[in-house]
């Protein structure tokens, strides 16, 4: 029988790795990129000097600056990371077909087929990101997804508190997976949240090795058929492949304010930038959208939605924000509730055929415009072409 041989990549903090490129002043030192503390930002990333000081992607940003008051904020810059990534991911396709980008930063190879074992292929693809794109990622190598995933977790948690990048590389061998698992705690397993981890905890099931010693009935009882793979999931046992592709069925971008707002004028501009964004995202993956979708939320927290079908998909701003603000305009009276949140979303999405109609930009010239200035955001940050009715941000 073939033995398989998955490795799991994972970009070590990522986004904070690409701006220690562009701003190599920030290396070594404590800094988040996210959103502003003023404005309910919280950390999408955060440098490793900075979770020394327990500070966590995810964090309310005001939060991470009352544990550090001398944290430095990162606004990000989206399209470099977007680069970076396209890179990081071209180098692995080099090594097999078989491979799943999970997320930005993250992906999934099947390297069964090629004659190197595990770990010589880890460390060789880990020194060709190093060399090529000088950004630091970690590696689990293991016969399933399931371990390889838990490997490179575990991997990184052992540089916990070192305040460096980890670059770790770890390997279960094959036969190993079981004995592996057993003394990590049951919540590193793959579907067990706190919730679940509570209500193990319950039961005197604290690590991975006492979910397999546990009565099948008590599992069966508590959590049905989930109860049975989750015992086989402990047992390290997974035959899950390396899906190689991935429909995306939606597309979207919202934004909270730093205060609730009723203005009119203040929530069109919103509605044009999220739209903006939402185009911008389309046409960078070849991609069209039938539906357009808008999201309010209110100051009491309810939250409202609606949504529209073309006659004609779309890529294009000047669309989808012309949809998206007729969507508004039907929900909005002036003595309507503040509005705490909005979202722009597409949905409906194929592969990017260009037909022009009266619904769509009407020349060519204006799409000719849109892919240099969609090319300037690539190189220099969404922020370098602005529209002329924006007012230029407050230094």
């Amino acid at each position: 029988m073939r033995v398989r041989k998955i490795l799991h990549l994972d970009l070590d903090a990522f986004f904070c790795a690409v701006e220690e490129l562009h701003h190599p002043e920030l290396r070594g030192k404590p800094f988040a990129v996210g959103g502003r503390a003023d404005s309910r930002g919280v950390v999408s990333s955060c440098s490793y000097p900075a979770r020394a000081f327990g500070i966590h992607s995810a964090m309310p940003m005001a939060r991470a600056l009352r544990i550090y008051p001398q944290l430095i904020v990162v606004s990000g810059n989206y399209s470099a990371y977007s680069e970076a990534s396209h890179q990081v991911m071209d180098i692995l396709r080099r090594y097999t077909a078989l491979f799943e980008q999970v997320s930005i930063d993250e992906a999934f190879m099947d390297l069964t087929d090629l004659p190197k074992d595990g770990r010589t292929l880890a460390e060789e693809i880990q020194a060709t990101i190093h060399r090529e794109c000088n950004l630091p990622c970690s590696l689990g190598v293991a016969t399933n997804k399931l371990v390889a995933k838990i490997a490179n977790d575990y991997g990184k948690s052992s540089h916990r508190g070192s305040g460096t990048y980890p670059n770790a590389i770890t390997v279960v061998p094959p036969g190993e997976e079981e004995t592996f698992l057993a003394k990590l705690p049951a919540q590193a397993l793959w579907g067990i949240g706190p919730k679940t981890g509570a209500r193990l905890a319950e039961f005197g099931i604290l690590t991975i090795g006492q979910l397999t010693q546990a009565p099948a009935g008590l599992l069966e009882r508590e959590f049905g058929k989930y109860g049975h793979e989750l015992v086989l999931h402990a047992r390290g046992i997974d035959d899950s492949p390396v899906i190689t592709e991935h429909d995306v069925k939606s597309i979207s971008q919202e934004t909270t304010f730093a205060r609730d707002l009723r203005d009119q004028k203040r929530l069109h501009n919103t509605l044009r930038e999220l739209s903006e964004q939402v185009a911008y995202r389309l046409r960078q993956d070849s991609l069209t959208a039938s539906t357009v979708k808008i999201k309010i939320r209110w100051s009491d927290f309810s939250t409202l939605t609606r949504q529209t079908t073309l006659s004609q998909p779309t890529d294009q701003d000047s669309v989808i924000y012309e949809t998206a603000l007729h969507l508004f305009d039907h929900l909005w009276l002036p003595e309507q509730k503040l509005v705490r949140l909005m979202g722009v979303g597409v949905s409906g999405l194929n592969e990017h055929i260009h037909q022009l109609s009266l619904w769509d930009t009407p020349t060519e010239k204006e799409r000719r415009l849109l892919d240099a200035v969609d090319d300037l955001r690539a190189r220099f940050g969404k922020k370098v072409v602005r529209r002329g009715l924006e007012k230029p941000p407050k230094k």
